[in-house]
């Protein structure tokens, strides 16, 4: 993980959003009587709960965080080392995330390889994140006593015994070069790394946790073991543990793999660095190849422990939202830019806060720059108002209260907490955000949001500085002495996610037009439901020519309706403590996902309901909606996963341009864009929207009777002018060819392959294509994985995924990874010499049982998240099938033989077929590699 950016509006969203803490569940005893009901192990003490939370002490100085959560079948633990990139000394940037690397390597006990094999075997989710301040390594299963047993023993063994050898960090160092030279191809995170270490003169969260490339490539293997051996330590760790468990039993494994280790006689350095007073604006410029520009500031703010954290919080939302925000609104609405975005952070000894404007090469950067400063600055002018604050709290709250119902995230997010000085932290901004005043959030944007405190602009002399003091962290003892929380969130009901209690407990009808219903209620933890809504419209003939209007009539479904604007449509959806997930089309087809509260369901389908039927089509919203869209296209000319994706997709595509099933290429999708007028939206979204081709599926605490009459009320009046017919998506072998494309000055490059497959999912042998494909490239214990990144060490991943077909004979085998340029030969002999091998030798039994376990697992751990569950369940309806054939599947891969798949690998997985694609900085590798040698 390197930059978890929050992304408000921004061409292509970037995944790792800051995480918002989340509460335990709670039973009727209060959650400190229930913890004193726990009998203790020798050696572990009671220290205190918190909101259903309770910690322990072990002997050894390891603390212990257990919420137990019984309404879904998982279990997430996570453990928290206080070490980061703000621990490393001279010569030894990236240190901790390269360390976080090879405790992936093994120990004796458990040798290399052994990890990703249980991992695949016992569908384990595991990742681990290095930032400033802690290293944190997760999994997350399905609930078991055999699942927490290995686990726990795992991770006790790796904290002090992993091997750390020579030969192991030479094989990752190019899986690590591989891992920055993607975080180079992005525009936003290389300038945000600029930005930060301009910022920060002498502290090391002015260093990119990545690391500096000469550290990471010249430290010495007794720097590392030596980094290891100090901080990896029983009293330099927090264990968390949550989900579905027994909490004494829990205890009694944690003080039998745990308790054993010593607590060690080392003293772990004091760090003292503290950045000074900026005391001036300065600027920072980066120049690189691209089609797009970003204008950016960085602000000093005050620690994620200091008071000031939660109105800095309230102003990230309030200045950077979208589209509420005063500068989408200054900026944005006002076409000086097409999107903004806006990342705060409070760190342990200090914090940030930083804005940034995306814009095509035609806008101004001067004039963004200086509406942005404006508005960031001009808050002394033009002060927040009330109504800016209810919403920013009623967003940041809303958005804590989603993550009360979601243990993995809350697990997640107390190795943020855990980091900042102490988990109840969490708690405790929650509590400072309800009660920041209007007074609060304006003294703190004055303070900190003036020139002399920025990093964007040039320096400035003037006779008397009005600089910004940064306050210190408080004393965490003092600070949270007498913090008791509040009373933890009710749990919902433990949920078999089996195909049989499933289908068992869904109800099924059909509207009056056609439309079809799924309903599976059941208690939920906070009262939570998830929802989707499937329209189907047209046939090939209706739509042709109007892919670019269909896409965009979806894109406008949240930018008015009904009389709500864009802004309304957002703040309506705050108060329902509401979302939408996704909207998106494909062919004919319209895909939306909610997630709602009960009380609030009513009221969310009649804004869903609204938004299908009533969108507003505002000219002002389809032109910066279409800002959008260019700017994103023109991004995506020069990023070599991107370019490598659309070739692939248009080799051999037998359509003509008119068809649905057309690729475009960047060049039009512009003009598309371009082209599109409101009415050409307005007339498509009168002909083809209508509901009687369509389902609707519900999971989660609603009124059954209740809600079917609404949706009757809503939706079974509603039909498409336009007759509805699939189009079908026919086999059709492409020529094998290999297609490459230069990306210049993007230092990774991107390798994609596909082969169409004659198959559809209820064929004989589909449940044995879908193991080989796992087998080999499903995982990291998978064949591609091993020989590309374990064996040959250059990529940070490689996969291979069957994109199976339910209603045509066409699926599709697609491998993608990433590599360096200069290790384009290397990446060729692997790949083939990997399916081939497969071919040649076939699967092994033990490969097998891993497969089945994994894919069983990945299921049913699915199956445990109600948007996936609703998604699946309104899938099933369009296809006229139940849960019964999920259950058919899942017999029919557990019955697989060794003999099965190796047929269905010799029948399909032929590499001779493959089309293969390339995109990457070629060229300039072959100069760079030249004018190396001597």
């Amino acid at each position: 993980m390197h930059y978890p950016l929050r992304t408000v509006v921004c061409a292509v969203a970037m995944a790792l959003a800051t995480l918002t803490p989340l509460q335990a569940a709670t039973t009727s005893q209060p959650a400190a009587s229930q913890a004193a009901s726990v009998p203790l192990p020798e050696g572990i003490t009671r220290v205190r709960s918190v909101e259903g939370v309770n910690e322990y002490l072990l002997a050894n100085g390891l603390r212990v965080l257990i919420a137990a959560d019984p309404s879904k079948p998982k279990t997430t633990v996570n453990i928290t080392y206080l070490v980061g990139s703000r621990h490393e000394n001279y010569g030894e940037t990236g240190m901790a995330h390269l360390l976080e690397h090879m405790l992936f390597k093994g120990t004796p006990t458990f040798p290399n390889g052994t990890l990703d094999r249980e991992y695949s075997r016992r569908g384990i989710q595991s990742n681990a994140t290095t930032w400033y301040d802690r290293t944190n390594y997760f999994e997350i299963f399905a609930a078991s006593d055999d699942n927490l047993d290995w686990t726990l023993r795992m991770e006790a063994d790796r904290m002090l015994n992993s091997l750390i050898l020579k030969q192991d960090l030479d094989s990752e160092m190019t899986v690590v070069r591989n891992e920055m030279e993607r975080g180079e191809n992005d525009p936003d995170g290389v300038l945000v790394d600029k930005l930060t270490s301009a910022a920060f003169q002498w502290h090391n969260y002015g260093k990119s946790t990545i690391g500096a490339r000469s550290d990471v490539e010249n430290v010495g293997i007794d720097r590392l073991q030596a980094f290891y051996k100090l901080y990896y330590q029983p009293d330099n760790a927090v264990l968390a543990v949550t989900g579905q468990l027994d909490e004494a039993k829990t205890l009694q494994l944690i003080a039998r793999y745990f308790g054993p280790l010593p607590k060690p006689s080392r003293k772990l350095p004091t760090l003292y660095t503290r950045e000074p007073t900026q005391d001036g604006a300065q600027e920072v410029t980066l120049e690189r190849v691209g089609d797009s520009q970003r204008v950016g500031v960085f602000y000093h703010v005050a620690p994620g422990s200091h008071a000031d954290h939660a109105a800095n919080a309230l102003l990230d939302v309030i200045l950077g939202d979208t589209p509420n925000g005063r500068l989408h609104k200054a900026v944005v609405e006002k076409g000086l830019a097409s999107g903004s975005w806006s990342w705060g952070q409070g760190w342990a000894d200090s914090g940030f806060q930083v804005f940034m404007l995306a814009l095509d090469k035609r806008q101004s950067r001067d004039k963004a720059r200086e509406v942005m400063l404006s508005v960031i600055e001009g808050i002394k002018q033009k002060p927040i108002t009330e109504a800016e604050l209810k919403l920013a709290k009623r967003m940041l709250l809303n958005d804590f209260e989603k993550t009360l119902n979601d243990q993995s995230r809350f697990t997640l997010e107390l190795s943020e907490a855990i980091g900042t000085g102490d988990w109840r932290l969490s708690f405790l901004n929650r509590d400072r955000i309800e009660a920041a005043t209007l007074a609060d959030v304006q003294r703190a944007a004055e303070h900190y949001f003036k020139p002399s405190n920025r990093t964007v602009g040039h320096f400035v002399p003037t006779d008397k500085p009005n600089r910004a003091e940064i306050p210190k962290a408080p004393a965490m003892d003092s600070l949270l002495a007498n913090y008791t929380g509040r009373n933890a969130v009710a749990q919902g009901e433990a949920f078999d996610p089996s195909p049989a209690n499933i289908d068992s407990r869904v109800v099924r009808s059909q509207l009056k037009n056609g439309m079809k219903v799924a309903l599976l209620q059941k208690a939920t933890r906070g009262d939570t439901v998830s929802g989707r809504v499937n329209l189907h419209f047209g046939d090939e003939k209706s739509l042709a020519g109007k892919s670019m209007a269909a896409e965009l009539t979806a894109a406008m479904l949240n930018r008015g309706a009904g009389g709500l604007s864009r802004s309304a449509i957002s703040e309506r959806l705050e108060t329902l403590q509401s979302q939408l997930t996704f909207v998106q089309y494909d062919k004919g087809n319209l895909y939306i996902g909610f997630e709602s509260r009960r009380q609030h369901l009513p009221a969310m389908l009649e804004l869903v309901q609204t938004m299908l039927r009533k969108p507003t089509f505002a000219q002002t919203e389809l032109a910066q909606l279409k800002q959008e869209w260019i700017t994103g296209i023109e991004d995506q000319r020069r990023q070599p996963r991107a370019v490598a994706q659309l070739a692939l997709e248009r080799h051999d595509n037998p359509y003509p341009a008119t068809d649905p099933r057309y690729v475009p290429t960047f060049e039009e999708q512009l003009a598309q864009v371009k082209q599109a007028q409101v009415s050409d939206l307005q007339k498509f979204h009168r002909e083809f929207f209508g509901a009687n081709h369509g389902e609707v599926a519900l999971v989660g605490s609603f009124d059954q009777a209740a809600v079917q009459a609404q949706l009757e009320k809503l939706f079974g009046d509603w039909k498409s002018k336009v007759s509805y017919r699939r189009i079908e998506d026919p086999y059709h072998a492409a020529t094998p060819k290999v297609l490459s494309a230069e990306t210049p000055d993007k230092a990774n490059a991107e390798y994609l392959a596909g082969l169409a497959l004659p198959i559809r999912d209820d064929a004989p042998d589909f449940a044995a294509l879908s193991v080989a494909v796992h087998i080999l490239g499903g995982d990291g214990s998978s064949r591609l994985w091993q020989r590309l990144r374990e064996r040959d060490g250059i990529t940070y991943g490689a996969y291979a995924r069957l994109e199976d077909n339910s209603k045509d004979a066409n699926s599709t085998l697609n491998v993608t990874v990433s590599y360096a340029p200069e290790n384009l030969a290397k990446l060729k002999t692997g790949m083939i010499e990997t399916f081939e091998t497969l071919r040649r030798e076939g699967i092994t039994e033990a490969e097998l049982t891993q497969a089945k376990g994994a894919l069983l697992q990945r299921n049913r751990l699915g199956r445990t998240q109600d948007s996936r569950l609703s998604g699946q369940l309104a899938y099933l309806l369009f296809l006229g099938r139940d849960m019964r054939f999920v259950a058919d599947l899942e017999k029919r891969i557990e019955a697989l033989t060794v003999a099965e798949v190796n047929e269905a690998v010799r029948r399909h997985l032929d590499p001779a077929k493959l089309v293969h694609s390339y995109a990457g900085d070629f060229a300039g590798s072959a100069k760079r590699t030249a004018s190396a040698k001597p």
